[in-house]
């Protein structure tokens, strides 16, 4: 067993983990949060999808012990006062706006893949988002409806005199 510390949503998490336990399963059980899916486990699907640093990875292939001493946005943690507040980010909105969701199941990692993108790229062509979200497989939207979603949270973003880092509230003021 080996000792484990990740701050997940501005929360410190600490455990004592099997070497060989994932950060999606870390999330998932010992922390708790039940929005990051497991789908293929094998890195394809994208449901996984968490922010660490900032960076959008699947944490399915990523283990615990790997995450030590790191920062982990689960999707939990997107929206006002991370989450907490039950406010919708700008991107989350956007994709009820836009009806970029279905299922729901791989939209945690579509999210955060689009926080992720936000983040770099504030003004992304429809050739960011879509390779942005390459990663992340839907059988529903056919990515349409997710591709509006992100452009339409970029256009939104843009007009925003502040943006913070992925995960985080952004300033409802203009000025």
């Amino acid at each position: 067993m080996i000792q484990v510390s990740i701050e997940v949503n501005d929360k410190t998490v600490t455990a004592e983990v099997e070497p060989r336990l994932t950060l999606l399963d870390f999330i998932r059980d010992v922390a708790g949060l039940k929005g990051t899916h497991a789908g293929c486990e094998h890195g394809v699907c994208g449901a996984c999808t968490v922010l660490v640093e900032g960076n959008a990875i699947r944490s399915c292939l990523v283990l615990a012990v790997q995450a030590d001493e790191q920062e982990v946005i689960s999707i939990e943690g997107v929206g006002g006062d991370l989450g907490r507040s039950g406010e919708l980010s700008i991107v989350q909105d956007a994709f009820c706006e836009a009806h970029g969701l279905q299922c729901g199941y791989c939209t945690p990692g579509m999210v955060l893949a689009a926080e992720a993108l936000l983040a770099d790229t504030p003004n992304p062509t429809e050739g960011d988002v879509r390779e942005a979200i390459s990663g992340n497989i839907c059988r529903c939207t056919g990515y349409v409806q997710i591709v509006e979603a992100v452009m339409l949270a970029a256009d939104r973003l843009a007009n925003r005199n502040y943006k913070s880092k992925p995960g985080q509230p952004y300033d409802q003021t203009l000025g």
